[in-house]
């Protein structure tokens, strides 16, 4: 049976804004109170989803969240029409606002951890929302992500959906953004990396001091347990707390793998030795960890151009290639060692650069964009075809986007009770056009 690594890419949503919500977040705080462009981001991510696409990868869509999510603001306490609500939290509490307005749904690597059935002790591919309870703005996203995620791998014989975790911080979940897999075949077993940043019931143990760890070692285990996955599988390593605090809030900001590469800075993690001695015991395989120094590549400058937050692909013909923003390219430094990366005996061969500047100044690159589901040809023919990119749905979904979303949104534009009407109208088709049903509360 032939066996993928298929990408499932969150479509921008109509109300892509720049609030500067995320604290830890370098480039979403540098931008705040930018005006933004939606119809741009929608479609700077699309483009760059068809690319792959186009490449021969398996590539899907996830639909974005409903915002502005009026159910919260009724649940804090606003009442009234849709208008009202609105009125009353703008005039009152702009920051509650802005939380149930964001845009971040569309970094889809914060969605879920994906555990494939070749881990799994049920032979099922298991998802996890994630709770993302650090931040109140993400916080509000994981029921519906469950309903999306369930509505597009929607065959329970091949795929397995838990509910998100405990929503406390003892139990703080980022998703895929703080986990990857190591493998010789996609469709071999292999070591699944949980990156934690603290642990929560241990105050003891090294933590960050200026940004938070969003993540916890006892998020992470519990989700290796609801996976079913053996320890042989996995490898729980500690993000190092000080790259934290310089603006690494997710390892996937510091760290990427794929296959047999492990692809990350030199300051990335604590214990790194004894952690790739392990990985290398429980993983039979040959294996390229590639150590990017601080010599080559100061922690500002892999922040700044997202080196790490890059996708690293299988090609079909066998060879890798990393997807990079332009913004790579830009850095003097960043370029020089991508450059460089390509003359050594890796089986990274060519790197590929895509702007997507909407998604990086609100603090996300081509690597947050996309959830990766290992799957084989069985599982892939059992997902929602509705959900998968072809250039019909291509088509389809840019005329959507011409047809529904502003080219220009402040955050100002957040409290206009138009705003609400144009957003659930574009998601109301949207559910139609990639047959999701009704995964929205206000379709519900």
């Amino acid at each position: 049976m032939k066996h993928f690594e298929a990408n499932f890419d969150g479509l921008v949503g109509p109300t892509h804004n720049y609030a500067g919500l995320s604290f830890g977040n370098v480039a979403s705080l540098n931008n705040a109170a930018l005006v933004s462009n939606p119809k741009a981001a929608a479609k700077q991510g699309l483009q760059k989803a068809k690319a792959l696409a186009d490449l021969g990868m398996i590539q899907g869509m996830l639909a974005p969240q409903e915002r502005p999510d009026l159910n919260t603001l009724r649940r804090i306490g606003f009442s009234g029409s849709n208008t009202q609500v609105l009125q009353q939290a703008a005039k009152t509490a702009p920051a509650l606002l802005n939380a149930c307005c964001s845009a971040s749904s569309m970094w889809t690597a914060n969605a879920a951890t994906v555990s494939p059935s070749a881990d799994t002790r049920d032979g099922k591919l298991h998802f996890t929302p994630a709770n993302l309870v650090d931040k109140l703005h993400r916080s509000i996203e994981p029921v519906t992500t469950g309903r999306i995620l369930t509505a597009t791998f929607n065959d329970p014989h091949y795929f397995h959906h838990h509910n998100h975790l405990p929503e406390h911080n003892s139990f703080g979940d980022e998703g895929a953004a703080n986990h990857t897999r190591l493998c010789q075949e996609y469709g071999h077993a292999g070591v699944e990396l949980f990156v934690y940043g603290q642990e929560a019931t241990n105050p003891n143990a090294p933590r960050p001091q200026k940004y938070p760890a969003r993540q916890t070692l006892e998020a992470s285990m519990a989700i290796a347990r609801l996976h079913q996955l053996e320890e042989d599988n996995c490898v729980f390593i500690q993000q190092n707390p000080d790259v934290i605090d310089q603006g690494v809030f997710h390892n996937d900001v510091i760290a990427v793998g794929n296959q047999n590469v492990l692809f990350y800075h030199e300051q990335a993690f604590l214990n790194t030795q004894a952690k790739l001695d392990e990985i290398r015991r429980k993983l039979d395989t040959e294996l390229f960890f590639i150590e990017v120094p601080t010599a080559k590549v100061a922690i500002n400058d892999a922040v700044k151009s997202y080196l790490f937050n890059t996708q690293i692909i299988t090609l079909p013909s066998g060879e890798m290639a990393i997807i990079a923003p332009t913004d790579c390219q830009e850095n003097p430094a960043v370029y020089a060692y991508l450059n460089e990366l390509l003359t050594l005996n890796t089986p990274i061969k060519q790197v590929l650069y895509f702007d997507v500047k909407q998604s990086m100044q609100n603090g996300g690159g081509p690597a947050c964009l996309r959830l990766r589901v290992a799957m084989n040809e069985r599982e892939v023919a059992a997902v929602n075809q509705h959900t998968l990119l072809n250039d019909a749905l291509f088509a389809r979904l840019n005329a959507w986007v011409d047809k529904h979303y502003r080219d220009r949104l402040s955050t100002q534009d957040l409290a206009d009770p138009q705003l609400v009407i144009e957003s659930r109208t574009a998601l109301d088709e949207l559910t139609q056009i990639m047959k999701l049903g009704s995964v929205y509360p206000f379709q519900r």
